[in-house]
């Protein structure tokens, strides 16, 4: 009998939470279901995502900033059909593919300045790990810089990277030589880097947890110093390249010349996971430096056709639907509205961001009975403030956001580079509703907080026992 995936699909539908709780990740499925967001969802189109019943959720998460160009693009998909109906040879490994080729080509001509060699791989993290490479083979330097705050990735390199002791908890001793300076000290950096053997620094033009950036000429002091000392600057555009924050590349807001620069995400096009590097030639040259060290550093999926397919189609999306334009245009009507409601609302205290890249912090309310409620929930976890803005969101108002970090209060938003004025208005409403009840100490937002604080008691009580 052949394999029919929709039958099996159709048969199964629903299972999805008890398939993972049994043999994928348990935790997660737990914290899912006590937080609210265990839905199954039946189908994606655009900015939205769609139930069994029918219902939309707004998707300002965007699978973590992938869907730029919305869920399910047509032309995409239609690239991917393509591929698949020309029986194109793929993965040969010892040869050139066509699709590869032009995918760095149109890379290139998209970076500026003579940023001409691309290497390809699969995620962002990976990206990251080739860029470090590439430095040091380059430089002949050990040692690696980033930001207080920074995160570049999990595995082994990038984590070393990812100034985030949650993140890097129990696994050890991480990377040699990776260490970190303080976010806008010039004289930190300059510290560091006059010792002349630090191979790279690597920044993100918006900080993907804090979602912080410079406000002056930060970056362009950094780089200065980096071609000072004979380090090499890189630009982590995982997040925020491709139109993310209102521009093409996030560098761009400072008119940087970056060494490196690493993609991924939303160059998949939501569909086939793709990573690149793209530098200059002198710089590559240096990795791949003799005939006997040609793949020196490879990866066996990171030039596959479906790749490389979704990466033309996506930059070809963005650039003639203006995508990269509407991500700024859209992006400043959330930042202006959501700042206004700072004026009715205490307890927002900042609202920032590039285009689409945007958080609302939250602070300490003035009534004294709020500000009672406001440290009891802290007292239990500084996390957990933003999770009951998040929940209400998409249990009240169906739309999907994220919390954007450990220990802060702040709610993160990476809408669809597609979004309209009826995106906007419905995600600042609902923000506007759920604050409307921040006053109502026995409402259900605070009675959810409360239940929240007795969930994680329970928790640490059943790690105490060994449960």
């Amino acid at each position: 009998m052949s394999f029919d995936l929709k039958d099996l699909v159709q048969k199964r539908f629903g299972e999805n939470y008890n398939l993972h709780d049994a043999y994928v990740n348990r935790m997660l499925v737990k914290v899912q279901r006590v937080i609210g967001f265990d839905k199954v969802y039946a189908r994606a189109k655009g900015c939205y995502l769609y139930d069994k019943d029918g219902n939309d959720y707004l998707d300002f998460l965007s699978g973590y900033g992938v869907y730029s160009m919305g869920r399910n693009h047509p032309v995409i998909a239609q690239a991917i059909r393509d591929v698949l109906e020309m029986d194109m040879p793929n993965m040969v490994q010892m040869d050139c593919s066509l699709l590869s080729g032009l995918l760095a080509e149109k890379l290139t001509s998209i970076t500026g300045a003579d940023r001409d060699a691309v290497f390809f791989c699969n995620s962002g993290t990976e990206s990251v790990e080739g860029a470090l490479k590439f430095a040091r083979a380059a430089t002949k330097r050990e040692r690696l810089l980033s930001l207080e705050g920074a995160y570049h990735g999990l595995s082994f390199g990038s984590l070393s990277m990812t100034c985030n002791p949650y993140f890097q908890e129990g696994f050890g001793t991480l990377l040699p030589g990776a260490g970190k300076v303080k976010y806008g000290d010039l004289e930190d950096l300059e510290r560091e880097l006059k010792k002349e053997d630090v191979a790279a620094f690597i920044v993100e033009p918006v900080q993907g947890k804090t979602v912080y950036s410079p406000q002056d000429d930060y970056f362009v002091q950094a780089q200065a110093l980096c071609r000072k000392y004979g380090t090499l600057f890189i630009c982590d555009e995982v997040q925020t390249g491709l139109g993310r924050t209102g521009k093409m590349w996030g560098f761009q807001h400072w008119d940087l010349d970056p060494d490196i620069i690493t993609t991924a995400k939303a160059l998949s096009g939501g569909y086939v996971p793709v990573g690149a590097i793209i530098t200059r030639r002198s710089i590559y040259q240096k990795t791949f430096s003799r005939m006997d060290r040609c793949v020196v550093h490879s990866t066996t999926f990171g030039r596959n056709n479906l790749a490389m397919a979704c990466g033309l189609a996506s930059i070809d999306v963005i650039q003639s639907e203006g995508l990269v334009e509407n991500s700024a245009r859209r992006g400043q009507e959330l930042m202006d509205k959501l700042n206004a409601l700072k004026q009715k609302h205490d307890i927002i205290k900042e609202v920032r961001g590039r285009g689409c890249i945007i958080a609302i912090e939250f602070q300490e309310p003035k009534s004294l009975k709020l500000r009672m409620a406001w440290k009891a929930v802290h007292a239990a976890d500084k996390g957990l403030f933003p999770q009951m803005i998040v929940t209400p969101l998409l249990q009240k108002h169906r739309i999907l956001a994220q919390v954007a970090g450990h220990n802060s209060d702040v709610v993160k938003i990476l809408p669809p580079l597609i979004i309209g004025e009826q995106e906007v208005d419905r995600f600042v409403g609902a923000i506007d509703s759920i604050l409307e009840q921040v006053g109502n100490i026995t409402g259900p937002m605070w009675s959810f907080g409360a239940n929240l604080v007795k969930e994680m008691f329970t928790a640490r009580k059943e790690k105490e026992k060994g449960i």
